[in-house]
Formats: C-alpha cells, structure tokens, sequence
C-alpha cells in the first residue's frame, strides 16, 4: 500500500500528516511505529491523520499516534500544523475550524499576516481521575518519592497528562533520566508527559518536556499550556507568558480555571512525499 504524506514541524517538532478524507484506513501500533522510525520510516514525533467527522458543528476528526504507534487525544503543536495542511490541501476554506480529538475538541485559526497559527486548547482539568491520577484529592503540588529524592510536581489535563516541575535552571535539568522515569510512573496509570519550566520573570519562561511515548522533543504544544497554567495557578506567573523551548517560542494565555488555554505559534510544511506500507 502507497500513501501520500505531508511532513511538517511546529517548532522543530514534526509531524507526518495523513490525509484519510476519503478512504478508511486503519493503522496498526507496527505500522504507525515504521513510518515515525528516522532510520527506516519517514522519521516524526507523531503522525496526524485527517478524518472526516460525522458529529455536527465538527469540520474534521484529529487523530494523534505518537513514535510508539499508540494513540493519544492531544498534541498542540500537531494541531497548529493540522489547520494549515487543511488550507494548503484545500480541504476546507473554512477560518477558524473545529475539530474533534479522542478526548475532546478544538477551534484552530490561522492568521495570514503574522503566519501564525491560534489555538482554543479547551479549559484544563485539574481532578485526579481526569487526568489521569493516583492521588485521593486535588492538590496544588503533588509529591512522590523516587530514588530517594522527594519529587515535587503540579499536575493537569490538557487533553492529555502533564506534570510540571519547576527547576532553577532548564539546560542542567535531568529531563531524560528523570523524564523517563516518571512518564511510566504508577501514580501515572496512562502514562505522562513530564515538563521541566524555568520561570524567568512572571511573563517569561523557559521549558523542556519530556513526552509520552516520544521521549524529549524540541517543543510540546500542551506541555508549553500545561506549564503555564501550572505557573499561574502558583501565583507565579500573569495571564499572558511568552514560552522558549529549544527550537522557539510560543505565546500562550489563559485567564484561570474554566477558561480555555490559548497557544499560538508557527506551523511549517517541510516536504512531501509517498510512503510504502
């Protein structure tokens, strides 16, 4: 089987899009997992895939599979990625439009003046079961013992799980060792995305996010929301925040709880191709 893909990055973390408009494809763990492979697939963090939707007031159903081939219900920068492939293809006309993921929806708008990409990542949920988390309460920091050392960390919803971790300084942070240990944690029964957030001022940050089932990317959508709203939560950080990650910013705002995360930033095509399964 021959597929048609578009390879794009949101910052460095890149995506192969798929478009299944019109026809039913289904791809195996195996498969999805070939195609992210940088040695014998087209290489990705994730593979987006372009679905009709039979839900009403619902453009396009966003499907997200990450390196692994497991599928997950968010990815930000994916998304900013999603709504240009859509123009470009010609696929809708539509500005902005609304989509559908496994956990939820989402409006995305692309304005043609900055080149920047806008993001309605839907409100954050805090409640343990809907992050999903082993813990018998919310709390504003959780904790857990690993190694000896007493971890300290928020955790929320954005779609998906994300705890944040505050460090002093995000070039030294152990986020591959530390990353990894905690993404498979127990507390974590579906896995989480772990961020690391220097806070330079209450406007500014710097983050590194270790990612379910992709290990450390170069930038992370939700994981940059997650961060930011755990920083405004602590009283750490102002409505509006301007996020360095390692391949470039993104500016997220969120005006507190039942409110819905704004991110924006830019979305690049950076070749096509076709694919042989």
């Amino acid at each position: 089987m021959e597929l048609k893909f578009t390879k794009m990055h949101g910052l460095g973390n890149d995506f192969v899009v798929l478009d299944f408009t019109d026809k039913v494809i289904h791809l195996s763990e195996a498969q999805a997992a070939h195609i992210a492979d940088r040695h014998f697939g087209v290489g990705c963090d994730q593979i987006l895939i372009v679905e009709q939707s039979c839900r009403e007031g619902i453009d396009f159903k966003y499907r997200i599979l990450n390196a692994d081939g497991s599928e997950v219900g968010q990815c930000g920068n994916g998304a900013r990625c999603f709504v240009r492939y859509v123009h470009e293809k010609g696929l809708s006309d539509k500005n902005p439009i609304t989509v559908e993921t496994l956990t939820g929806q989402m409006v995305l708008s692309e304005d043609k003046a900055t080149n920047l990409v806008t993001v309605d990542m839907g409100a954050p949920r805090f409640e343990p079961a809907d992050i999903p988390l082993l813990a018998a309460k919310r709390e504003p920091l959780y904790r857990l013992d690993h190694n000896g050392q007493t971890i300290e960390f928020s955790a929320l919803s954005m779609g998906n799980p994300h705890i944040v971790i505050i460090v002093d300084n995000v070039v030294a942070a152990p986020v591959q060792p530390l990353g990894g240990s905690l993404e498979v944690h127990p507390m974590f029964p579906q896995r989480a995305n772990v961020g690391f957030m220097q806070i330079n001022s209450r406007n500014d940050i710097s983050l590194r996010v270790f990612e379910r089932g992709a290990g450390e990317t170069i930038a992370c959508g939700s994981g940059t929301c997650a961060a930011v709203v755990a920083g405004i939560n602590a009283g750490l950080l102002d409505s509006k925040v301007t996020a360095h990650l390692t391949a470039g910013d993104l500016t997220i705002e969120w005006n507190g709880e039942g409110q819905s995360v704004m991110m924006t930033g830019p979305a690049e095509t950076s070749f096509e191709g076709v694919l042989k399964l």
